[in-house]
């Protein structure tokens, strides 16, 4: 084997600058050079003045401002085993790519080609001619979690045609009827030619990755929401890992310790909240699930009781939504819906998911609520960037309760819900106070 392809040469290299090298280097004039546009095939008479060539010009001479590369040439056997993919993303990892050459054959070798651009060139040989084939559409498949696909797709699937349109991809998502709340990841499927795939991954990953630091945002904003509670192990946001039941504990193992002057007879559970979140009546369907498969994971998954109340008439555009539960309870199952409302597109991508919350207050805190002149709920709007609104003129219910209305984006809706329960707390504690008061005081009067 005499002949060598010659690599990664200037476009202004010319046959007699190769063969001027060749005499410099005392090596002996090649009977034929064929110049191609950045790289050539040199025939020599033998195959020690071959291996010559090789060993004292390759990687270690500079032509025209390029360091050349000398290998010997692929046979014609072995050539249509061997491809070169350009283009390839600078960021895209390596574990990526050979996932996807080898769903295509046995990959025998790759190799990355110097290159003066930002992207990638390699050559790849496989074992048989027939695996080379580089026309036939390619798969790449991609694991995203579910709360972020809606924002993937876009209104109408904008997005995703954008992206299909600008790399010429085809791209499809896994239904959602796969999902569970111990598996919340979808698959992204991305078919074309391998540069293709590349693209479209680069467009993806950019969109995933944006909507997960908005949540991430998010979340770091109202870190201490509930004292206590694991924002990443809800499994709300993109961030959260799906939460598994607790395991029990093996038989015959120790119990903790309980802290001195624990009484567990004194220990309360917490207190049972309810609240009534409005939803577009088009989103029904979605939350129920099929079956009401759906509703009934998030129930589980919460820790909640979740009904949704029949229509008051045909041509409603909301439907209410009854959470009971703890609080806890009911921060994950309002999570859930408002992200549920999100995947699903009933809002754009620019659009915060913003729904109305209404929950019962004793009449005698509806006015610590308002504040004088308005002031406290003016502060609690300020703080929570929730619009709070009491209604005026309310009858109480039978269990002398009225409605505060809460509306905005999640975050700022639980915030508003936790101020407010916090006052309704505060007007029991003091109550309590008084009427404890007015008992012991006629036992010290004389």
């Amino acid at each position: 084997m005499n002949k060598l392809y010659v690599g990664n040469l200037s476009p202004s290299v010319t046959v007699e600058d190769l063969k001027q090298l060749f005499g410099e280097r005392k090596l002996p004039v090649a009977d034929q050079v064929l110049l191609k546009s950045g790289y050539a095939f040199v025939d020599f008479p033998d195959q020690n003045s071959a291996i010559k060539a090789i060993e004292t010009l390759s990687g270690k001479v500079e032509l025209h401002g390029k360091v050349i590369e000398v290998d010997y040439s692929v046979p014609k056997k072995l050539r249509s085993r061997k491809i070169q993919i350009r283009n390839i993303p600078p960021h895209l990892q390596w574990e990526v790519l050979d996932g996807l050459l080898a769903q295509y054959g046995t990959v025998e070798n790759v190799e990355q080609v110097n290159t003066d651009t930002e992207t990638a060139v390699v050559n790849v040989t496989y074992a048989t001619k027939e695996e080379a084939k580089v026309t036939e559409d390619i798969p790449l498949k991609i694991l995203a979690h579910n709360s972020l696909v809606g924002r993937l797709i876009g209104k109408e699937g904008r997005n995703l045609k954008k992206i299909e349109e600008e790399t010429g991809t085809k791209i499809t998502i896994s239904s959602l009827q796969d999902l569970t709340i111990y598996n919340p990841e979808r698959t992204i499927t991305v078919k074309g030619i391998l540069d293709a795939c590349c693209k479209a991954e680069v467009e993806i990953m950019k969109k995933l990755r944006e909507a997960y630091e908005n949540d991430i945002a998010a979340i770091n904003q109202q870190a201490n929401l509930i004292p206590g509670l694991n924002l990443n192990a809800l499994g709300i946001f993109s961030s959260g890992l799906p939460v598994l039941p607790p395991a029990a504990g093996p038989r015959g193992a120790v119990p903790p310790v309980a802290p001195a002057g624990y009484n567990p007879f004194l220990q309360q559970a917490p207190e049972q909240e309810v609240v009534y979140l409005f939803i577009p009546t088009q989103a029904v369907g979605a939350l129920i699930g099929k079956k009401g498969q759906h509703i009934k994971q998030l129930a589980h998954f919460a820790g909640a009781s979740i009904k949704i109340a029949p229509a008051e008439s045909p041509d409603v555009t909301e439907r209410m939504v009854i959470i009971t539960g703890t609080p806890e309870a009911q921060f994950k199952a309002q999570g859930r819906i408002f992200g549920k409302l999100k995947e699903e597109n009933f809002f754009s991508a620019k659009e915060e998911v913003k729904l109305e919350t209404h929950i019962k207050v004793p009449s005698t805190a509806a006015g610590r609520v308002i504040g004088k002149g308005g002031k406290t709920v003016n502060e609690l709007q300020n703080l929570t960037s929730a619009e709070v609104i009491v209604p005026r003129d309310q009858t109480p219910d039978e269990n002398d309760e009225v409605f505060v209305k809460i509306s905005g984006h999640f975050f700022a809706s639980q915030t508003a819900q936790r101020k407010i329960r916090e006052i309704i707390q505060q007007v029991k504690q003091q109550e309590q106070k008084h009427q404890q008061g007015a008992a012991v005081s006629p036992h010290h009067s004389k």
